[in-house]
């Protein structure tokens, strides 16, 4: 008899430890635990840590809370504006209501990739290249908002961040492109040498007007291109010549003698009638 209960006592221990182990479910933090209770959700939705469930009634589905990341395939589309490309994306989402993912959509990840690889082409399709290319935050945020309105009601997920990755040009639109951009710089080099020359052209004027008005100005601004010149340590030295003295040369070669005297700052003698000569003119 002592041996039977022994052996009875033993077996009930062991159901008990067995049903506890069955019952014993451990939630991590970043998931939530849905039970089914003979196939209907049995709410609340189990919170991280130690919880219990009914042996053979119940089964719990773990779902992860945290953010998951998948890749869009490359996708071939056409632009409005007739431009044949190749993109592909990356997208950010998270589950925010575990039974809506569970109950109302078989296999959410795949689904998520389906639909994103869907709403790529259709947005692609509604903007231009140039917007593809250069606006890119609003590609991205049209891209969010059309893979989120299914998503995020029905299914119980949130669609946090969807990225461009990469756009693959036709290499001939690559080519095309490249020479717009290089003639586009070439035009700006050109507007820029030639707003320079104005710009130079009127200060150089304005230095002349001021030059003009102390003639003294001319022959210090000589010394000083001299001195630039010397301070290179060349063995060559160019002097200019001043505009000024060829034309007083040039005068002078042109002046009748009368005029030369008085150029040289001699006096100048006049012819009386009764035949002396008068000097007219006064030494400096």
């Amino acid at each position: 008899m002592e041996v039977g209960v022994v052996v009875g006592v033993l077996i009930v221990l062991a159901v008990l430890a067995l049903l506890g182990a069955l019952s014993i479910r451990i939630v991590q933090q970043y998931q939530r635990g849905v039970v089914f209770r003979f196939g209907r959700v049995v709410a609340p939705v189990r919170e991280p840590g130690l919880r219990l469930i009914i042996p053979v009634a119940d089964r719990m589905v773990r779902v992860s809370m945290q953010t998951t990341v998948i890749d869009v395939p490359a996708q071939g589309a056409i632009t409005r504006d007739n431009v044949t490309l190749t993109v592909d994306a990356v997208v950010y989402y998270r589950v925010v209501d575990p039974v809506k993912a569970l109950v109302n959509v078989r296999q959410y990840p795949a689904a998520v990739l389906q639909i994103s690889q869907t709403a790529l082409r259709s947005v692609i399709g509604k903007v231009d290249l140039d917007t593809l290319l250069g606006d890119r935050d609003k590609v991205n945020a049209d891209l969010k908002s059309v893979i989120d309105a299914p998503t995020e009601e029905p299914w119980g997920l949130n669609i946090e961040r969807v990225e461009v990755k990469d756009v693959a040009l036709p290499e001939g639109m690559k080519r095309s492109m490249s020479r717009q951009a290089e003639a586009e710089r070439d035009r700006r080099a050109r507007v820029i040498a030639a707003d320079g020359e104005f710009q130079a052209s009127r200060r150089l004027a304005d230095a002349s007007r001021a030059m003009a008005d102390t003639p003294g100005a001319y022959q210090l601004r000589l010394l000083q291109t001299v001195a630039d010149v010397a301070a290179e340590k060349n063995s060559t030295l160019v002097m200019p010549f001043p505009v000024e003295l060829l034309r007083f040369f040039d005068r002078f070669a042109r002046a009748t003698p009368a005029e030369e005297r008085q150029v040289a700052g001699e006096p100048t003698v006049a012819s009386t009638g009764d035949g002396h000569r008068r000097d007219t003119g006064q030494r400096t």
